[in-house]
C-alpha cells in the first residue's frame, strides 16, 4: 500500500526520482523540499484536523505552489476565514501562513439548540526559490482562497531542440551493405 506507515513515501519513489525533475533537468533544492512537502502532505491527509502538543487542534489548510510567468504562485483554502485572521510573512528565505480558523455552527430543532464549534491554529512555511523579489510581494483573498504571488526571475536553461533528419535512402541501403 503506497503511502501508508509500512510504505513511506520515498519508497514508491524511483531511483533518481529524488534528485530529477525529468530525464532532462536537475531538481534544485527547493523544488525538492516542495515535493517533500507535497508528498508528506498527501501521506497525511493535509487538510485534515490533528491534535498538536498539549491538546491543542491543529488545522493544516490545503495549499497549492506553482511558478508561472516569472511569479511564485502559493493558493491557501481557507475556508469560513477572513483575511484579517490570516497573517503572511516572508523571511530570508521563507513564505510563512499562519493563523486561526474558529468556526461555529448553530442549529435550533424545536427545543433542542445544537452548537458545534471547530478551531484550529495553522503555521506553513513555504522555503521560496533563489531570487524571490519579496518587495514586490502581494496577498489577495478572494472567496475562501489566499493567493501569494511573488515575483522571481526567469531560469535561464540551455535547452534547445535539435531537429532529427531522417536517414537518407543511399545511407540505409550502404548500411544494409555492410550488414
Amino acid at each position: 500500500m503506497r503511502g501508508s506507515a509500512r510504505d513511506p513515501f520515498w519508497a514508491s519513489l524511483a531511483p533518481g526520482e529524488l534528485v530529477r525533475m525529468s530525464p532532462f533537468s536537475i531538481m534544485n533544492p527547493f523544488s525538492l523540499m516542495r515535493r517533500m512537502t507535497e508528498e508528506m502532505d498527501r501521506v497525511f491527509g493535509e487538510s485534515a484536523t490533528r491534535t498538536g502538543n498539549g491538546g491543542a487542534t491543529v488545522w493544516l489548510p490545503a495549499t497549492e505552489v506553482s511558478e508561472r510567468d516569472g511569479n511564485y504562485i502559493v493558493r491557501a483554502e481557507l475556508p469560513g476565514m477572513k483575511p484579517e485572521d490570516v497573517k503572511v510573512e516572508i523571511t530570508d528565505d521563507a513564505l510563512v501562513l499562519e493563523g486561526e480558523r474558529k468556526e461555529e455552527r448553530q442549529e435550533n430543532q424545536g427545543d433542542i439548540r445544537r452548537t458545534e464549534l471547530h478551531y484550529g491554529h495553522f503555521y506553513r512555511s513555504i522555503p521560496l526559490p533563489e531570487g524571490a523579489n519579496a518587495e514586490q510581494a502581494q496577498a489577495r483573498f478572494e472567496n475562501g482562497v489566499l493567493e501569494i504571488t511573488i515575483p522571481v526571475p526567469q531560469q535561464q536553461t540551455n535547452r534547445r531542440q535539435i531537429p532529427v533528419q531522417a536517414a537518407s535512402a543511399s545511407s540505409a541501403g550502404n548500411s544494409q551493405k555492410a550488414a
